[in-house]
């Protein structure tokens, strides 16, 4: 295992697109591949990430869908499923090789989340906290596994909200997850925007009714998504 394919999906990111793509240029260097999976923007998202990543492929609207459209184009035994607004320390391929190539099938970060509140550090603390105690893992700290994995679970579930909850379960029935410091900076904007304490409280009431069998397209738009764009 040698390489780590990253696969971000996008939606309307043209005014982040080269933020979000710039620090990857040095993995690319050292051999690693970088696919953005583009959710049908209608910006130029696609036409400015396309000469900073190795593929940019167009899937459905929906990280689900997207991640997978981009999973399918990897090669690599490593794939990583980074956020567009989620940045990872320059040594993380190698940290995450490490990581899977000893007993870890998967693997998430440790995550800090930027932004104005003086309650994202407890947040984020929060998060890394009841990550390490359930082995589920969130979208915002960055999961990584093998590629074998991946297909061994079936990717990821076209949920609209909570596909990352969904496949983490899937994936602890193989094992825990590898729990690497990073961290995985990741922006606040939403608990900026909205506040923060409205925020986690929106966030447990959405996972909570996820768990007791709640609609994923209900929680979607209680979360915030619109509909799906055919």
């Amino acid at each position: 295992m040698q390489r780590v394919c990253v696969i971000l999906p996008m939606l309307d990111e043209a005014p982040t697109a080269v933020a979000a793509l710039a620090p990857l240029q040095a993995w690319r260097e050292r051999g690693h591949r970088v696919i953005v999976a583009d959710g049908g923007s209608t910006d130029a998202t696609a036409e400015i990430a396309r000469p900073l990543c190795d593929a940019c492929v167009t899937a459905p609207r929906g990280r689900a869908s997207q991640m997978n459209a981009g999973a399918q184009l990897a090669e690599d035994d490593a794939l990583l499923f980074l956020h567009a607004d989620t940045r990872l320390p320059a040594d993380a391929p190698e940290q995450i090789l490490e990581a899977l190539s000893g007993a870890h099938a998967w693997g998430r970060f440790d995550v800090d989340i930027e932004g104005r509140s003086v309650m994202l550090p407890v947040v984020a603390r929060m998060m890394n906290l009841r990550s390490r105690l359930t082995g589920i893992a969130t979208g915002d700290q960055a999961l990584f596994m093998r590629r074998a994995t991946f297909q061994q679970v079936g990717g990821f579930e076209d949920l609209p909200i909570m596909e990352d909850i969904a496949i983490s379960r899937r994936l602890k029935r193989i094992g825990p997850p590898a729990c690497l410091p990073g961290p995985a900076v990741t922006s606040g904007r939403r608990w900026d925007r909205h506040g923060a304490w409205r925020t986690i409280f929106l966030m447990w009431r959405l996972r909570g009714a996820y768990f007791m069998g709640a609609n994923v397209h209900e929680l979607a738009v209680k979360y915030g998504y619109g509909a799906r764009r055919s």
